[in-house]
């Protein structure tokens, strides 16, 4: 049971940071997610904690795009499986998007406990376990390049949440579409990635869900006009600027 009144002004931030202890303990999240989500919330501070109109459009981007694809992929680490684990199978089962387990600081009892928590929320198959698919992503030297080849290999967009800049590059080289969430949007991932959500994934995957069901009643070229009319650069300086205006207006008040 949380210890966290619901009255307290930052409850959401603290209940989040229990989820990950949580999925810590149980085994799903390494020690060094830990200390990114800790760089995470510092730009969720500097966002206000709130979803942007600059995340907003990269959110209705990024459900045309992951609608348009012929085989998406979901690519799930420690730290998404103990924040949204349900929400990842909804938007999987609504997109007919598979999901993949893959793991920077990889071990296969990890592997197994975050297939575990996946499956108990409803995943009918997880990919990214069985050595018999094993496929190696060039161009990158950590365990993230061993993956799936009915998966990640095979893709055309993947989505990448809480996701490191190498395996971005790698990803984006092999010819892929990339969707992240990334609070920082001056990050190699933010930077590198076709889409970029700068929200925190667990206020962001549901408006992407939302944005889903929306959008799956257009056709084809009205989902191609919304990604025509999508700039990653620009969206990311409009970010930048949305940082900046919120910390201009906390020193008018302070």
């Amino acid at each position: 049971m949380s210890l966290i009144p619901k009255s307290h002004p930052r409850a959401k931030s603290l209940f989040i940071r229990e989820k990950l202890v949580t999925g810590f303990d149980r085994g799903l999240v390494a020690k060094e997610g830990l200390l990114a989500q800790g760089r995470g919330e510092a730009f969720d501070y500097l966002l206000g904690e709130k979803t942007g109109k600059s995340a907003k459009l990269a959110l209705k981007a990024a459900a045309a795009q992951i609608l348009l694809a012929r085989s998406p992929v979901i690519s799930v680490n420690g730290n998404t499986a103990a924040l949204c684990p349900k929400e990842i199978i909804r938007l999987a089962r609504l997109t007919g998007s598979k999901i993949e387990v893959n793991l920077f600081y990889a071990n296969e009892k990890r592997k197994k406990a975050i297939v575990s928590v996946l499956k108990k929320n409803g995943a009918k198959e997880v990919l990214g376990t069985k050595t018999s698919s094993k496929a190696t992503l060039s161009g990158i030297d950590s365990a993230r390049r061993i993956v799936d080849k009915n998966g990640i290999f095979s893709a055309d967009v993947v989505i990448v949440p809480l996701e490191d800049g190498d395996r971005t590059m790698a990803l984006r080289k092999a010819g892929k579409v990339v969707i992240t969430f990334d609070l920082n949007p001056l990050s190699r991932t933010a930077q590198t990635a076709n889409i970029t959500i700068v929200d925190n994934v667990t206020r962001a995957i549901d408006l992407l869900i939302e944005n889903c069901k929306k959008l799956s009643k257009k056709n084809e070229s009205s989902l191609n006009r919304i990604l025509q009319n999508f700039d990653n650069k620009k969206n990311l300086s409009d970010n930048v600027k949305e940082i900046k205006n919120n910390l201009m207006r906390r020193l008018k008040i302070a």
